[in-house]
């Protein structure tokens, strides 16, 4: 699946008016995969010496995936054209949703795919966008059930407001929301907020009970004011019955968590350093990250329309989709589902420190933040999420289990894959002898978002590509990439180090 170096060539054709074809990402060449390779056993060492804790077992692990993420020496499919006998590797990938930036391409398209052609229905949607103060970023972080909680506080006052708009009472009417909890923000920081995708009204359901769709208004701004607000008393006294918040003489603060275990040693200070721009660990535990401005200071903007800010908390409801408008929908979808990092934001300097450039220049003129390899370590292991946590939420209509949801849903008609297209997709889904329902292939997503051709040969262009073999066995990996005049070793990952010398 490895195309994400690949997003420039969108909707451009080769020279002679053929169609691009596929080329094979390269992980061990990109800045990000060399980082990894020579200071994740020393980031690991170092963490673990300095808390007396060990580090998750799930952080660990997703080092060692990435590193083998891409990798033909770690194993790969086999594909031959049918007609000219020209034969292509395809590596297999981690299918981690940390940091890898390959994997997060190919999920976010994926995503946003299945969203639009079989789970939002044709009609008007907004988006919402909640983000949190400081401390429930942290809270959150630490303790991601309670994400849960949260969402139905959000989801409950947002579908009231849908159904006053609507003139109707809570038993006359269903609203319907898809929510992405995204975990990071542009300077690859932990910044756990709420991505939901509202359909814009309500379901009525009439008398045959089929459901009807009732537009909303859109909210004013002194209306979406008032539901941040009522958002913000909810939120308190929801975690004050939990035992997260403490009220006492007036002020809400959090409960002292339980900092016995190993996790609370090693993880939650990894997590809020990561929340608040500092360095958890190393020479400059507590202080904040470098950052270079290489761009001009902006003013003060004036209040942004439909956006309301009230004391750290924000509420932005701007972004609406007509029903008809599927293109753009898929595009929002793919944003608010995108990796956390790209391969082309991390850079070294000559000192050999690591580069992060920012999506946007921030309002002070900061344009990179300047960090050590093991201070960008800290900062990769913070955006790890925890194993089987949904970052996916269906509400209303969308439900699962809802009545309504096999009405409303798009019915888009079954595309069956061609074998080649099924075969391709194994390049990142080693699963495919029992594929998901819904399932779009890797090729035809390369096809749809970056218009590239994986289906037909790149050495004809008339075959088909198919897969013949899935190389799993060391000697043959060994015997088939000598041949070929490739590297037959992974390559070779750094030792731990002490702290002076990286």
């Amino acid at each position: 699946m490895h195309a994400t170096g690949r997003q420039s060539l969108a909707g451009r054709t080769a020279a002679d008016g053929a169609p691009l074809h596929y080329e094979r990402h390269r992980p061990e060449q990109t800045t990000l995969y060399r980082l990894v390779q020579q200071h994740a056993a020393s980031f690991i060492a170092h963490t673990e010496a300095s808390t007396g804790a060990e580090l998750p077992r799930f952080i660990k692990d997703e080092f060692d995936a990435f590193l083998e993420c891409g990798i033909l020496a770690h194993g790969f499919l086999r594909l031959r054209c049918g007609e000219c006998g020209d034969d292509k590797l395809l590596a297999f990938s981690c299918k981690r949703r940390g940091f890898c930036p390959s994997c997060g391409a190919r999920r976010m398209s994926q995503t946003a795919a299945h969203l639009v052609d079989h789970v939002i229905p044709h009609v008007p949607v907004r988006q919402w966008v909640l983000s949190l103060p400081i401390p429930l970023r942290v809270l959150l972080a630490a303790q991601p059930e309670l994400v849960t909680p949260v969402l139905q506080v959000v989801q409950r006052v947002v579908t009231r407001h849908l159904l006053a708009g609507a003139g109707l009472k809570a038993d006359e009417g269903q609203g319907g929301a898809v929510t992405l909890i995204q975990r990071f923000g542009s300077a690859a920081n932990l910044n756990i907020h709420l991505h939901c995708l509202v359909l814009d009204g309500v379901y009525r359901c009439d008398a045959d009970s089929a459901p009807a769709f009732i537009e909303a208004d859109a909210p004013t701004d002194d209306e979406l004011h008032a539901l941040l607000r009522t958002v913000i008393t909810r939120l308190m006294k929801m975690l004050t019955r939990r035992g997260v918040l403490v009220e006492d003489t007036g002020q809400t603060y959090l409960a002292e968590p339980d900092a016995d275990g190993e996790e609370a040693r090693t993880l939650r200070p990894l997590q809020a350093a990561a929340v608040t721009y500092r360095i958890a660990f190393g020479p400059r535990a507590g202080q904040k990250m470098l950052t270079l401005r290489g761009a001009m200071p902006r003013e003060a903007t004036a209040r942004q329309p439909l956006c309301a800010d009230i004391d750290g908390f924000s509420l932005h409801a701007a972004v609406r989709v007509e029903a008809h408008d599927r293109k753009r929908l898929e595009q929002l979808c793919r944003y608010i589902t995108r990796p956390a990092l790209s391969d082309e934001r991390v850079q070294l300097n000559a000192a050999g420190q690591v580069d992060l450039k920012l999506k946007t220049p921030w309002r002070d003129g900061t344009t990179h933040l300047v960090m050590s390899p093991l201070e960008f370590m800290q900062r990769l292991a913070a955006l790890v999420p925890r194993p089987r946590l949904h970052l996916i939420r269906f509400h209303g209509v969308l439900a699962p289990n809802a009545k309504l949801r096999p009405l409303v849903v798009p019915q888009a008609p079954q595309v069956q894959e061609q074998g080649t297209e099924a075969s391709a997709a194994a390049e990142c889904e080693v699963e495919t002898l029992q594929p998901r329902p819904n399932r779009i292939s890797w090729a035809r997503l390369l096809k749809r978002v970056f218009d590239i051709d994986m289906q037909h040969c790149p050495n004809c262009g008339a075959g088909e590509l198919k897969i013949i073999a899935a190389i799993l066995e060391r000697p043959v990996i060994e015997k088939i990439l000598t041949h070929l005049g490739l590297d037959p070793q992974p390559p070779p990952r750094g030792r731990a180090r002490e702290a002076g010398q990286d």
